[in-house]
């Protein structure tokens, strides 16, 4: 385990994501991370969150209300999606979350432009985003004998 500071941290990050696996920090430091990892991988509409706790876990996405945008239809559904695939996941719900996590990946390598979510350059409304990710849900194939 290592310390670090968190200016430092973040600097690292934007060079080498890939150095880190897990990173623990108190709240204020997290939100910090989260949004500079956000940014990275696309935006804060693609970012899953979960806070597991003893006894009680809550999954969200990490980005906030984004007050300047509600009611246009125009947010990013991906990370809402996302973190219910961590919730599936803390569960025990695994071919669940994985049927979930692959509906996103495979919504977003093979959607035209168009039908991508506005934050990713695309057009497609909130609800059409999620309409189309739902629509790549597949069920785990049975493995028969």
């Amino acid at each position: 385990m290592n310390v670090v500071n968190v200016d430092s941290l973040c600097y690292h990050l934007t060079r080498d994501p890939g150095r880190y696996g897990v990173i623990l920090t108190p709240n204020m430091f997290g939100d910090i991370v989260s949004d500079l990892l956000a940014g990275l991988a696309g935006g804060l509409g693609t970012a899953a969150g979960a806070n597991i706790g003893d006894g009680l876990s809550m999954f969200e996405p990490v980005h906030g209300s984004a007050p300047d945008i509600a009611g246009t239809g125009t947010s990013n559904p991906v990370a809402a999606i996302l973190s219910a695939s961590l919730m599936l996941e803390h569960l025990g719900e695994l071919d669940a979350a994985r049927a979930v996590e692959q509906a996103v990946a495979d919504h977003l390598a093979e959607s035209p432009r168009e039908l991508l979510p506005a934050e990713l350059g695309g057009r497609a409304s909130t609800e059409a985003s999620g309409d189309l990710i739902a629509g790549n849900i597949r069920k785990p194939q049975v493995k028969t004998r």
